[in-house]
C-alpha cells in the first residue's frame, strides 16, 4: 500500500488538469481543500471532489474546507443560503444559543455532503479581544471563554453525528493577534498566565474533537525565533503538554505570509516540529510540487490519530425537522438586535437575508403557477 503523504493539498479551478491529476495521483496525499476557486456549482463541485477522490484512490481520501460562517464561508448565496458568523451565535441568549450552534452545524452538514466534502475546518475557538485583528473578529464566538468552549462543543459534537470531521483552530489560541498572519506574523507578548484564557476552549474540547489546526503566531516566551506552526517547543509544551492536544495537528495555510521561509523549508520546519501535516492552499502546480518534495510518509503516530478522523466519516445522523427555517428565524433574531458589528459584516448579513427571502418567494411563486395559481404572499 502506498505511503500517505503528509499534507492536504489544493488545485487551481473547478476540474483537475493532467497536471494535477498526475500530481495526487503520484503523491497519495491525506487529501484536498477546496476554496472558492474550485465552486461554481453542486454537480460541478460534486464532480470536482468524485475526480479527486477517484484519482487519490483511497476510500479515507479527505475533501476539506473552511465553512466556518460569515464571510469565512466557501460555499456562499446564491448557491446556499447565508450563515451567521460564529460571533453572532456567541451573542444570543443561552436558551437560544446551542439550538443556534446546533442547526448551523446541521445545515452545513448538509451542504459539505451534497458537495462530497467530509471535513470542515472549523469551528473557530480563539477568544475574542479588543485587540483581535478585523481578519478573525467575528469568527470568535465570544469575549467568554466558556461561551467560546461550550459552542466549539456543540460544533464538534454535531459535525461528528454527520460524518463530518471537525478541526479546531487555531492552537494555541489566536485570539490577541493585532496583525493577519496572511500578511505578516503576529507577536503576542502577553504572559503565559494571561494566555491560559486562549488555552481553555481548546483545552476543554482536547479529548473530543480528533483534528486541530496551529496557529501562524510567535510566542516570545515560548520560542523567540520560531511562530508555534513550526517551533517544536511550542507543539511540544502548549498544544501537546498544557493543552493535552493528542489529536491530528495540521498547520494553518503553509504559504502564509506569517512564515518566512520558502515552500520547502516552512514545510520540512513545520513537520519537523512536530505538526503530523502541513495545509497548501495556493493551488498552483508549482507550489503543490514543492510541498510534495519536502513532505514525508505520515509516521505510525500520525497514521494512529488520522484513523480516529476517518472513522468519524460512518456517521450518518440527519439534520432536525424544519432545521432551514428554525435556523432562518434565529437569524432574523440576531441580526435585528446587532449593535456591535462591524458595519459593513451587517451590510452584507442583511442583503443575503434579503436574497434568501427574495428566492423563497421566487420558489413559492413557480410551485403555484404550476398550480394554476397566483401568490399574495410578501415572502
Amino acid at each position: 500500500m502506498k505511503p500517505i503523504l503528509s499534507a492536504t493539498l489544493s488545485v487551481s479551478g473547478l476540474t483537475l488538469t493532467d497536471d494535477e491529476k498526475y500530481m495526487l495521483e503520484q503523491s497519495n496525499p491525506i487529501g484536498v481543500t477546496i476554496f472558492k476557486r474550485n465552486i461554481a456549482s453542486f454537480e460541478q463541485v460534486s464532480a470536482l471532489t468524485r475526480s479527486i477522490k477517484e484519482v487519490i484512490g483511497r476510500d479515507d481520501v479527505i475533501i476539506a474546507v473552511d465553512q466556518e460562517g460569515g464571510k469565512t464561508s466557501r460555499f456562499d448565496p446564491p448557491l446556499v443560503n447565508a450563515f451567521l458568523p460564529q460571533y453572532s451565535i456567541g451573542m444570543l441568549p443561552p436558551f437560544e444559543r446551542m439550538e443556534a450552534t446546533s442547526l448551523h452545524a446541521h445545515l452545513n452538514s448538509d451542504i459539505l455532503i451534497r458537495a462530497g466534502v467530509n471535513l470542515n475546518y472549523a469551528p473557530c475557538l480563539d477568544v475574542r479581544y479588543p485587540v483581535t485583528d478585523g481578519v478573525l473578529r467575528n469568527r470568535c464566538f465570544s469575549t467568554d471563554k466558556k461561551i467560546v468552549s461550550e459552542c466549539g462543543r456543540v460544533l464538534i459534537e454535531t459535525y461528528k453525528s454527520r460524518g463530518i470531521i471537525p478541526c479546531m483552530k487555531h492552537l494555541p489560541g489566536h485570539g490577541r493577534v493585532v496583525a493577519d498572519p496572511h500578511l505578516d506574523l503576529p507577536v503576542v507578548t502577553d504572559s503565559l498566565e494571561d494566555m491560559r484564557i486562549d488555552w481553555y476552549p481548546f483545552q476543554s474540547n482536547a479529548h473530543v474533537c480528533p483534528m486541530g489546526m496551529t496557529a501562524h503566531i510567535l510566542l516570545p516566551e515560548i520560542d523567540e525565533k520560531w511562530p508555534i506552526t513550526q517551533s517544536k517547543i511550542g507543539i511540544d509544551r502548549l498544544i501537546r503538554g498544557e493543552i493535552g492536544f493528542d489529536g491530528f495537528l495540521i498547520s494553518d495555510g503553509i504559504e502564509m505570509h506569517a512564515l518566512k521561509g520558502s515552500l520547502r523549508e516552512n514545510t520540512l520546519q513545520a513537520l519537523d516540529a512536530g505538526c503530523d501535516a502541513v495545509c497548501f492552499c495556493k493551488g498552483t502546480s508549482e507550489g503543490m510540487a514543492e510541498v510534495i518534495g519536502a513532505c514525508r510518509p505520515l509516521s505510525d503516530k500520525s497514521l494512529e490519530r488520522l484513523a480516529r478522523c476517518t472513522a468519524i466519516l460512518q456517521q450518518s445522523g440527519r439534520s432536525p425537522v424544519n432545521a432551514a427555517e428554525r435556523y432562518t428565524a434565529i437569524q432574523e433574531r440576531a441580526l435585528i438586535s446587532r449593535d456591535d458589528y462591524d458595519a459593513v459584516e451587517v451590510l452584507n448579513m442583511m442583503n443575503d437575508l434579503d436574497k434568501i427571502k427574495e428566492n423563497k418567494r421566487k420558489v413559492q411563486e413557480y410551485a403555484l403557477s404550476c398550480l394554476g395559481q397566483t401568490s399574495n404572499s410578501n415572502g
